[in-house]
C-alpha cells in the first residue's frame, strides 16, 4: 500500500504543480478569462487517465491466462521504462520547470483557446497515463485486492492537497530535494516491478528459467504474514524468485540508483591560452 502511495504522491504532485503553475500564471498577468479551457484540458486528461486505467483492468480479465501474463509483463517493463525516464527528467528539470510552463502557455496563448485547451491537456494527461499504468502494473504486482488501488487515491489525494497550498503559499520545500529522493524510492519500487514483469513473461513461455530458483526462504518470510505482505506491498519483493528475476533486478536497480544520484562533474576551468610572444621593438 505505502509503494503505490508513494506512486500516487510522486506523480499526482506533478501533475499538481503543472496545473498550479499554469493557473498562477494566469490569475498574476489578468488573463483569468483563459481559465476555462486550461481547466478543460485538464479534465479531459484525467477523463482519459482514468478510462485508459478500466481498459487495463477490464480489458485484461477477459484474455486466457497466457495472455494475460504476456500483457502484463509487456506492461510492467514499459511502465518501468516510463517511469525511470520521468524520474530523471524531473531531477534534471525541476528547477527550471516554471519557466518552462510560462513559456509554453505564452506560445498557447497567442495560438487560440484550442491551443490553451491541448497544451494543459498534454501537460497533465503524459503524467496521467503514466500514473494509470505504473499504479495497474503495481496492483497486479501485489495482488493485495483493493489495499494498492487505495494507497494510490490516497496519494493522489494528498498530492492535490499540497499542490493547493503550494498554490496558496503556505508550503515551502525544497523540489530539486524532494524529487530526488522519492524518486530514489520509486526506482527501488520500479526494479520490483520489473522483477514481476519478468516473472510473468516466463510464465507466459516468453522468457525460459521459470523453475530455476535464486533461492527459497518462504520458511523465513511467509508470504501471508505481516512482514512478509509489507515487503511485498512496498518492494515486490518474491520469497523465491527465479534466476533470470534476481539477475534483471540486479542490473537495473545498482546501474540505475548510481546513475540517478551521482552528482555531475563541476565544469572545469577554461584552459589557458598561450600569451603571445613581445614583438622586436624597431630599431
Amino acid at each position: 500500500m505505502f509503494a503505490n502511495y508513494l506512486i500516487g504522491l510522486r506523480e499526482g504532485l506533478e501533475a499538481s504543480l503543472v496545473v498550479c503553475i499554469l493557473i498562477a500564471y494566469l490569475v498574476k498577468t489578468g488573463r483569468k478569462d483563459r481559465l476555462g479551457p486550461v481547466w478543460t484540458g485538464v479534465g479531459s486528461a484525467v477523463a482519459l487517465s482514468m478510462a485508459f486505467g478500466a481498459v487495463l483492468q477490464f480489458g485484461s480479465n477477459q484474455l486466457s491466462f497466457e495472455a494475460q501474463e504476456a500483457l502484463g509483463g509487456s506492461l510492467s517493463i514499459i511502465a518501468v521504462g516510463l517511469v525511470t525516464w520521468m524520474v530523471f527528467w524531473m531531477r534534471r528539470t525541476a528547477r527550471h520547470l516554471k519557466s518552462e510552463l510560462h513559456g509554453k502557455l505564452d506560445a498557447a496563448l497567442a495560438m487560440g483557446t484550442v491551443a490553451l485547451v491541448v497544451t494543459s491537456f498534454l501537460a497533465v494527461g503524459r503524467e496521467g497515463l503514466e500514473t494509470a499504468l505504473f499504479i495497474w502494473t503495481a496492483v497486479q504486482a501485489t495482488g493485495d485486492g483493493w489495499n494498492p488501488l487505495v494507497g494510490a487515491v490516497l496519494g493522489l489525494l494528498t498530492s492535490a492537497v499540497l499542490g493547493w497550498l503550494f498554490y496558496r503559499g503556505a508550503l515551502k520545500i525544497n523540489l530539486a530535494k524532494f524529487f530526488t529522493w522519492t524518486g530514489g524510492m520509486l526506482v527501488v519500487v520500479a526494479a520490483g516491478v520489473l522483477a514481476y514483469g519478468v516473472h510473468d513473461l516466463q510464465e507466459a513461455a516468453w522468457l525460459p528459467g521459470l523453475h530455476d530458483q535464486a533461492f527459497n526462504i518462504s520458511s523465513t518470510v511467509p508470504v501471508d504474514s505481516w512482514y512478509g505482505t509489507l515487503l511485498k506491498g512496498v518492494f515486490n519483493f518474491q520469497p523465491d524468485p527465479t534466476v533470470v528475476q534476481v539477475t534483471v533486478w540486479l542490473l537495473y536497480l545498482v546501474p540505475t540508483l548510481f546513475f540517478f544520484f551521482r552528482k555531475p562533474k563541476a565544469a572545469g576551468a577554461p584552459p589557458l591560452r598561450p600569451t603571445p610572444a613581445a614583438e622586436p621593438k624597431a630599431a
